[in-house]
């Protein structure tokens, strides 16, 4: 025995030994574990440069696990790999002036020299990194295969741009509506992005939360709800007569909106739109006062808390529609709380029950007219009352027809009554809203997608993937430095064999880490994203 308990001659001879006899390495079959598989996945890092606690807690708890169920006969994996594409990378290359390459693969490497040094039972021979095309050739084949089922498709969409550095920024690098590096303050922006259309699945997802997660915290269930946010109501127009410089009818003479509360439609008093709406468009050119109002709307996050915290800010158009169960003219005002890219790009103002409209209609002095009412509810203009808004306890009132009929029953009347005269009907809608998965960034799997003069925007052919993002840029803050590299830039279009280029924009680094725990299961493979006939079988 020794007189002197030595950790480190200890671990390196332990680390050593389990080293030497391949301890970890999960094979399919292995008799020695009669009770079957167990696989222990963690969620895998981003290569930062060095490990810190939050990385020690979340492994050794995944190797206690493995260490437990192993020597109680389980057959267990434990993977690990690297999340190695993003922003980060990029921001430390352009204070380093080094390739976000060269600075990943260092750290990678000291990380794993950390995480080996730790004894962790990792099973080092499927180790991934998101960075090589061995793997983003696979984010590249799911984009295509997507692509051909239309589940991803290209529209223009609201994003945060930074002036400054010429680049999109996501939500959480938007500081006080500035850009974090730049300082420049933040623009909407209009551009053309891929998205998933994640949307169509969100039934499906609802019913798993509901049905098939056993075992989640119910907070959990609700947080995920509440995110999907699934609401039932009418998509409906306000017809107008507005016209463009030739006399055509500007959005074909219907402003539509979506209401999860058509019960209050008759107390609409206002209409407000999206300053890139075409009515808002159509007023500012003939009202400067508006076109500058327009231009300070586009400043600022697209953040959706942020649009719910922030001071709400209108200007009238000019221009009125019509109320279309009752006639009447109403007028429609700008509104920066108002975004195009949710639903139709407007929406009802009814003061009176909902504490945003509310809020606008003091601000303004627009009218209020009561719409609702609750047993034993006093309703006042002095200020708001949360009942006011509460659908539960609400009957309509001072609204024809309608009066007397609860939420429900009113629902459906308005929806009929819509549905009658052409201008709407029930409509389902989800808070949930499609993946933009675009990013002008370099540092990311490349689009596989091809420019052409004739042949329009054309994907790669599976043939020719991985599209390999080249290693040696080093951004210098001035936008995508993709977009000046020539040799990534030129290339023949598969359909004409011209002359044609690339596309620049790169993916959500989120597409890298969806589906890496089953990368773990094929490590080698290259027919396939999973196939067990090619590397992922171990006997």
């Amino acid at each position: 025995m020794q007189d002197k308990y030595s950790p480190a001659d200890v671990e390196q001879a332990a680390q050593s030994h389990w080293k030497a006899i391949d301890a970890y390495r999960a094979v399919e079959h292995d008799p020695r574990f009669p009770k079957g598989k167990y696989y222990a996945c963690s969620m895998l890092p981003y290569p930062s440069g060095k490990l810190h606690m939050g990385h020690v807690r979340n492994y050794t708890i995944n190797d206690v696990m493995y260490r437990y169920l192993r020597m109680n006969g389980y057959n267990v994996l434990m993977p690990m790999g690297w999340d190695a594409f993003g922003m980060p990378a990029e921001n430390a290359a352009m204070q380093n002036k080094v390739p976000p390459a060269q600075w990943t693969y260092s750290n990678i490497a000291h990380m794993k020299e950390q995480m080996e040094s730790m004894g962790l039972a990792i099973d080092w021979s499927r180790e991934m990194t998101a960075c090589t095309p061995e793997y983003y050739k696979w984010n590249q084949w799911m984009f295509l295969k997507m692509l051909e089922k239309g589940i991803i498709y290209k529209k223009t969409g609201t994003v945060n741009w930074d002036p400054v550095d010429q680049t999109v920024l996501a939500n959480e690098q938007v500081v006080d509506g500035k850009g974090w590096r730049s300082g420049a303050p933040i623009e909407k922006r209009e551009i053309p992005m891929y998205y998933a259309r994640i949307t169509d699945y969100a039934d499906e997802l609802l019913d798993h939360v509901d049905n098939k997660l056993p075992g989640w915290p119910e907070r959990v269930r609700t947080m995920q709800t509440n995110w999907i946010g699934k609401s039932t109501g009418v998509r409906f127009a306000f017809p107008h007569q507005i016209k463009d410089a030739s006399g055509a009818l500007i959005g074909e003479g219907k402003m539509y909106v979506f209401t999860t509360r058509p019960d209050t439609v008759m107390g609409v008093t206002f209409c407000a739109v999206a300053a890139e709406h075409p009515l808002a468009v159509h007023a500012a050119q003939s009202n400067a006062a508006l076109a500058a109002f327009n231009a300070e709307c586009k400043l600022g996050s697209v953040i959706e808390a942020d649009m719910a915290t922030m001071e709400k800010k209108g200007m009238p158009t000019g221009l009125f529609v019509t109320h279309p169960l009752s006639g009447e003219q109403l007028e429609v005002w700008v509104g920066n709380y108002v975004l195009m890219t949710y639903g139709d790009g407007a929406v009802m103002g009814v003061p009176a029950h909902d504490e945003r409209d509310f809020a606008f209609a003091k601000k303004y002095d627009l009218p209020i007219k009561q719409v609702i009412a609750a047993e034993g509810k006093q309703f006042s203009l002095d200020g708001w009352q949360d009942w006011y808004g509460d659908k539960d306890i609400s009957v309509v009132v001072n609204s024809g027809k309608y009066d007397g009929l609860r939420y429900a029953a009113a629902v459906d009347a308005v929806a009929a009554d819509m549905l009658a005269k052409g201008l709407g009907d029930k409509k389902i809608t989800f808070r949930l809203r499609d993946w933009g998965i675009s990013r002008q960034r370099y540092w990311g799997t490349p689009i596989p997608m091809i420019h052409c003069a004739d042949c329009g925007v054309v994907p790669v052919p599976e043939k020719d993937l991985p599209v390999i993002l080249p290693e040696d840029c080093v951004p210098d803050g001035s936008g995508n430095p993709l977009n000046k590299y020539e040799a990534f830039l030129k290339c023949d279009c598969p359909q004409c064999g011209k002359p044609a280029r690339r596309e620049t924009d790169t993916m959500d680094t989120f597409v890298d880490s969806s589906w890496y725990y089953m990368r773990y299961t094929s490590p080698g493979s290259t027919e396939s994203m999973v196939d067990a006939r090619n590397g992922g079988s171990r006997t």
